[in-house]
C-alpha cells in the first residue's frame, strides 16, 4: 500500500497576502488590531495606556483584555465614548460593543543588548597602534575598537 502525496507548489508571497483568505486575512486584521489599539490607547488616560490591550473582534464586538479588573470597570464607564472615537477609524463601523475579559498579560520584552567591552590595557594597546599607524582606513577602525574599553585614557 502506498500513500501518494499531493506536491503544493510555491507560490510568492504577494499572491498569498493578496488573496480573499488565509494568510492575506489574518494580516489584514492583524493590522486593524494594531490600529485599533493605538487609536484607544491614545484616547485612554495615560495610567491606562500601558495595561489596555486589543485582543480580537469576532460577531461585531472588540475584544479588550486587561491584567487587572479595575482598569476594565472604568471602561465598562466609557463604552459609548470609545465606541464613538473607534467608530471615527475606517472598517470599525461595524463594532457594536466590547468584550470586556481580564487575562494575565505579559507585555513584549525586547531582548537584552549585549555590548562587547574591552579591557583598559586592550584599549590603551589598539589606541597606540592606532597612533602609529598611516593607513587612514585601519586607523579609523583601531579607535573605533579602543574606544570600547572602559577607558582609553591613560591613567596619571
Amino acid at each position: 500500500m502506498s500513500i501518494k502525496v499531493k506536491r503544493s507548489r510555491a507560490q510568492p508571497i504577494a499572491q498569498l497576502l493578496t488573496k480573499s483568505g488565509g494568510v492575506g486575512q489574518l494580516m489584514r486584521q492583524s493590522r486593524l488590531i494594531d490600529q485599533a489599539q493605538r487609536h484607544l490607547r491614545a484616547h485612554l488616560p495615560e495610567e491606562m495606556r500601558e495595561h489596555i490591550f486589543v485582543g480580537g473582534f469576532s460577531n461585531g464586538r472588540l475584544t479588550l483584555i486587561s491584567g487587572q479588573a479595575s482598569w476594565l470597570t472604568w471602561l465598562r464607564y466609557e463604552q459609548s465614548r470609545l465606541l464613538s472615537l473607534l467608530h471615527q477609524l475606517p472598517g470599525f463601523e461595524g463594532v457594536t460593543g466590547f468584550t470586556l475579559k481580564v487575562r494575565p498579560v505579559r507585555p513584549i520584552e525586547s531582548p537584552k543588548r549585549y555590548t562587547r567591552t574591552l579591557s583598559d590595557d586592550a584599549g590603551k594597546t589598539l589606541a597606540e597602534c592606532a597612533k602609529d599607524t598611516d593607513n587612514p582606513a585601519l586607523k579609523n577602525a583601531l579607535e573605533r575598537l579602543a574606544s570600547h574599553a572602559r577607558s582609553t585614557e591613560p591613567k596619571p
